[in-house]
């Protein structure tokens, strides 16, 4: 059986943006997960911690497009505005 994830490696997976369910960048949330269970004395299960995890769905890092693809619009960009022109004259 594997063990549960921690609240903090949750909460660090969804700010870190592994999860996808946003860009990775700190939480500035005023009650992070758990904090709220914890201060109420009641922590969250592992079987919790674990349904928590579970229901992440990770995403690969997005790849930036490559310079190349973003010259080759400029150009067909440029190009199909130099047709309209022409045709227009």
């Amino acid at each position: 059986m594997t063990q549960a994830p921690t609240t903090d490696q949750i909460r660090n997976a969804t700010d870190s943006g592994a999860t996808g369910e946003k860009v990775g960048h700190p939480d500035p949330a005023a009650a992070p997960l758990g904090t709220d269970a914890e201060a109420g004395g009641n922590s969250p299960t592992p079987t919790e911690r674990k349904l928590e995890a579970g229901s992440q769905i990770n995403h690969p890092e997005a790849v930036p497009p490559d310079g190349r693809v973003v010259y080759f619009v400029l150009i067909a960009l440029v190009a199909g505005a130099i047709a309209v022109i022409g045709t227009m004259a």
